[in-house]
């Protein structure tokens, strides 16, 4: 598979976990950059390696094979940021990008040793979940931030949205995996949150807690 191939293969499974009729190409082409010709042109050939089932207005699905090459992927992506973060000491802003090249590393030998070597983690630096050799992904009880209620206590366990910006204005406010939090109040005007981290108050927009991951304590 080409590099471009796997790349699209990603985005379908990421874009099918909220749609489970169909991917519709017009979003995968918003997602790759893409025209939308282009796109359909790429799913085809991908429908022609069975990696993906393609209709035309009706979307497009993985089939077992392009689920588990994407899973593949995914696995890669993932653990090759917890390497990063955790032996060469990047920041969890910096990992996306690297992950993006280093994901396309074909010897599945190398990434079952380097999970070895890693002492089999379960979670990536921004708390999504691992798939494992398998193909199995544990499935995280978790809301987003702007859904919890006042006087509600929590556990930051993910981001939504992993960009540098949005990671580099959590370390800002001291926010990150494992915080605890406790909703002390929500404007009425723009839903906006105050909030005790740890030890520390803190005030974030709606739009900051529609990107925080939470579970209860």
């Amino acid at each position: 598979m080409t590099y471009s191939e796997e790349n699209y293969l990603k985005v379908i499974y990421h874009l099918s976990l909220n749609n489970s009729k169909g991917v519709n190409t017009n979003s995968i082409a918003n997602v790759m950059e893409s025209k939308p010709s282009s796109v359909t042109d790429m799913v085809q050939k991908l429908a022609e390696k069975d990696l993906v089932i393609y209709k035309k207005y009706q979307g497009v699905s993985l089939t077992e094979k392009g689920k588990f090459t994407a899973l593949m992927i995914v696995r890669k992506h993932r653990m090759w940021e917890v390497f990063l973060v955790e032996t060469l000491d990047f920041s969890w802003d910096e990992v996306h990008d690297v992950a993006e090249q280093l994901e396309h590393i074909k010897s599945e030998k190398l990434i079952n040793k380097l999970e070895e070597f890693l002492g089999f983690p379960t979670e990536d630096p921004h708390g999504d979940p691992i798939p494992d050799r398998n193909g199995k992904i544990a499935k995280i009880d978790k809301k987003l931030l702007s859904e919890i209620g006042v006087g509600k206590k929590v556990i930051c366990v993910g981001v939504k949205d992993s960009s540098p910006p949005f990671l580099q204005y959590l370390d800002k406010q001291q926010i990150a995996l494992g915080s605890a939090i406790e909703v002390l109040a929500k404007e009425d005007f723009d839903q906006s949150l105050s909030l005790r981290v740890d030890d520390k108050d803190v005030s974030v927009s709606n739009k900051i807690a529609s990107n925080l991951f939470v579970k209860p304590v």
